[in-house]
């Protein structure tokens, strides 16, 4: 598991107080920066050496947060294909479960437009941090 710990800014909130909904995808998108790092230490993002792509993101909010306190984001690895995986991550305010959602990454050529597939040294890696069974939805 991967944690990143987020620090709500005033303009991430809204007119009722709450963090915003369009705030976690960016907050899930910042806990995926150790990943990142995996693939490409430096994070350079020219098209002949970064090899992420997005496909799919999807959020359950179950409940309130708000300004006056930390997030902790926990990013897992939820599943692992030969050319993409899952990423499950979740907001946590207070010790409680507050938001929880899906990122699926697939390894992509950007020069040549197509999908490739995940270098086994980098899957082993990502291995490390599979979610527990019991947590896998």
């Amino acid at each position: 598991m991967f944690v990143t710990t987020v620090t709500p800014r005033f303009g991430d909130i809204d007119g009722l107080g709450h963090v915003n909904n369009t705030v976690l995808p960016e907050w899930f998108e910042l806990a995926r920066n150790p990943i990142f790092r995996m693939f490409e230490p430096d994070l350079d993002l020219s098209p002949e050496k970064w090899t992420l792509i997005m496909a799919r993101i999807d959020f359950d909010f179950l409940g309130e947060m708000f300004f006056d306190g930390d997030v902790e984001i926990r990013t897992y690895v939820k599943r692992l294909g030969n050319k993409s995986f899952t990423l499950h991550h979740e907001a946590w305010q207070r010790g409680e479960l507050k938001t929880k959602g899906d990122a699926v990454l697939v390894c992509y050529d950007f020069v040549n437009k197509r999908s490739k597939p995940l270098p086994e040294d980098i899957k082993e890696a990502l291995a490390e941090h599979l979610i527990p069974e019991d947590k896998n939805e």
